[in-house]
């Protein structure tokens, strides 16, 4: 499963990338982390934000909600991890028949 990944630092934790001078480690931190759960990493970028966007492939969406549970715990940052889908997962939702109502209904 692919997921697209989205760290914000809270201030203390953009002061720790300060100290520590490098965006390299975290890169690596987070590589090691996706890969101890079975995962790989596919891309990591910071934005001018400093925000981290990060795509990888894990083997089941609790894996994605472990890293969401263990980076929101340290508290020094908040994060949004999301599912991310093949053309053909959508061509496949395209064909399923779903019996929705809308609310005003």
């Amino acid at each position: 499963m692919k997921f697209l990944v989205n760290a914000s630092y809270s201030a203390e934790g953009a002061k720790g990338v300060l100290q520590s001078g490098s965006g390299t480690k975290r890169k690596q931190m987070t590589e090691a982390m996706i890969n101890d759960l079975g995962g790989t990493m596919e891309s990591f970028y910071y934005a001018t934000n400093c925000d981290a966007y990060v795509t990888c492939d894990l083997p089941n969406a609790a894996a994605a909600a472990a890293i969401a549970l263990a980076i929101k715990a340290s508290g020094l940052g908040s994060i949004t991890v999301t599912l991310l889908l093949e053309t053909e997962e959508v061509d496949k939702a395209t064909q399923m028949d779903v019996k929705y109502r809308h609310p005003l209904n």
